[in-house]
């Protein structure tokens, strides 16, 4: 007989219950059950006696059946929860999380960790269609000056995102350019920018009046500022471009001695959104022979603490068409380019206030907003009081030759309090916090950078575009507030130029902390994206 969904037959003995001779209308009519009678078993008949069976056996104490052998994509503390790099997961499908229940107070002390899937960054592959290494930057079409200043920073091959980018901004579009961490965005917008000004000499600006700069590179940050302007600086000398850097921090003055370059002024100006809107109004700055202007880490830039800033520095650049600029009204105005591995949801809306943002292209990486698939990633659940010896831990056992380690906390009072600790037990580390004054923070990460101090503990400040080819390790010891947030901390390590790729350890204390792990092991397990990252679509513009 049949029940319910038929499935495959079921070698099972009948369990139904002997009925006395003479009951029920079967052995009324005289048909007893042939011997050897097979019963179809319901499939979700099926599921509900395997999952019986398997919780009698862990009440047995017997050890669940082993996984098929095979390289881990995830590997769980409890091996049942392991999963192997074979097995896949459906777009629909839930799949069992080792997160599951770390909001309960017996999750201590449990973990997981996230296999690194590549030796390589995603960013170094070459395209599938191409059978050899990639296009050269010769063969990109850029001029001798700016190869001479590539060589001068032992830079070989492009990578994905320049290969992308530098044809497209070559062109003069407005662009969004997304790539993930680590993948060589500098060098992605600063190369086609600067062919472009070689490309279109120009007549030099009144040597007596404002700084005039043909290119603009707006940064969240004094190191940051740094930290490219050393790039651009590199690239610029061959070609006899002067690039300036300016930052706050200091009186009106300071301002005016960065501005100051040998005639005909600074080419290219990189600054951040405070010191360039100071510069602006008391008329030390003029961008009305701006060329271009490019927004990077713009998520940091939309931040409402820069909102404001960025708005008027917007507003004194010729972008809006029939705006008078260094070309003449009937071609286009300044090219803007936006950069950066996440992006918020208000940019598009501010941009719109001053160009036409349905002109801009969108240039994207294929693993843009995904977990790096090259670095190791462990995550575990510890009480807070637990998390300060854990950290000890890991610093003393890491040996001398391990590489650079990146501390990350949520607040400046908590980096403080961290670093008096490491005092105490004679870790010599440094600082980097956003409330420190520009004086105390003047080299602070450029000491790190050169390998003087191998241990920075930090707020986000340096999570955002910094090069931290030499860190091979980084503590999430506050876990971060924002899936964006991790995705910046991960990519400290495993970036373009590190000798290895690399771990990440995160601390996770708070029931907070356990939503986005949670998110953080489902797109792992599913090998998709994080959930709820902006998107780069275009709105329709909402103003001039």
């Amino acid at each position: 007989m049949a029940l319910g969904r038929a499935g495959p037959a079921l070698a099972l003995p009948l369990l139904l219950p002997r009925r006395p001779a003479g009951s029920g209308t079967a052995a009324a009519a005289g048909s007893p059950q042939p011997p050897g009678a097979v019963v179809r078993i319901p499939w979700a008949l099926r599921q509900r006696l395997q999952r019986g069976a398997q919780r009698r056996r862990r009440g047995q104490g017997e050890a669940a059946p082993p996984p098929r052998p095979g390289k881990l994509l995830l590997r769980s503390r409890r091996p049942e929860l392991s999963q192997p790099r074979w097995q896949t997961v459906g777009r629909w499908e839930q799949p069992p999380l080792v997160s599951a229940g770390w909001k309960h107070r017996k999750a201590y002390g449990d973990y997981f960790q996230l296999e690194p899937l590549q030796e390589a960054a995603p960013a170094l592959q070459a395209p599938p269609a191409e059978a050899g290494r990639g296009p050269t930057f010769a063969e990109l079409g850029l001029q001798p000056a700016l190869l001479a200043g590539l060589e001068r920073l032992s830079i070989g091959r492009p990578t994905a995102v320049q290969r992308l980018a530098i044809p497209a901004l070559r062109r003069g579009r407005s662009a969004l350019c997304a790539a993930e961490t680590g993948s060589g965005k500098t060098l992605a917008y600063l190369l086609p920018l600067l062919e472009r000004l070689l490309g279109r000499p120009e007549a030099p600006a009144e040597a007596a009046g404002p700084a005039a700069p043909r290119g603009l590179v707006v940064l969240p940050s004094r190191e940051l500022a740094a930290q490219v302007g050393a790039v651009a600086a590199a690239l610029c000398a061959p070609a006899g471009l002067a690039v300036r850097g300016l930052t706050g921090g200091g009186a009106a003055g300071g301002l005016r001695r960065q501005l100051r370059a040998p005639p005909p002024g600074p080419a290219v100006l990189l600054g951040t959104p405070g010191a360039l809107r100071e510069a602006l109004r008391r008329r030390f700055l003029a961008l009305e022979r701006l060329r271009w202007m490019v927004l990077d880490e713009a998520d940091s830039l939309m931040d409402e603490s820069f909102t404001e800033l960025l708005e008027e520095i917007l507003a004194h650049a010729p972008l809006a068409a029939g705006a008078p600029g260094p070309a003449g009204p009937d071609e286009d105005r300044t090219q803007v380019v936006v950069v950066g591995a996440t992006f918020p949801a208000g940019l598009s809306e501010t941009l719109a206030k001053f160009t036409d943002v349905g002109r801009f292209v969108t240039l994207s990486t294929q693993s843009l907003h995904r977990l790096p698939p090259h670095v190791q990633q462990k995550f575990v659940r510890l009480k807070g009081q637990d998390k300060l010896p854990e950290l000890l831990l890991l610093l003393k056992e890491r040996p001398s030759s391990g590489g650079a380690v990146l501390i990350f906390c949520n607040s400046a009072s908590t980096v403080n309090w961290l670093g008096y600790i490491l005092d105490d037990h004679k870790i010599k580390h440094l600082r980097l916090q956003g409330q420190m004054s520009a004086a105390a923070r003047a080299g602070i990460f450029a000491s790190f950078q050169k390998g003087e101090v191998s241990v920075l503990v930090c707020t986000d400040l340096a999570s955002r575009g910094l090069d931290t080819s030499s860190v091979q390790l980084v503590v999430n010891y506050d876990f971060p507030d924002t899936l964006q947030d991790y995705l910046h901390r991960a990519g400290r390590v495993g970036r373009v130029g590190s000798r290895a790729p690399g771990a990440v350890v995160s601390f996770v204390t708070h029931r907070w902390d356990v939503d986005l792990v949670r998110k953080i092991e489902t797109a792992a397990r599913k090998r998709t994206g994080l959930p709820g990252m902006d998107s780069l679509s275009k709105p329709s513009p909402t103003g001039g």
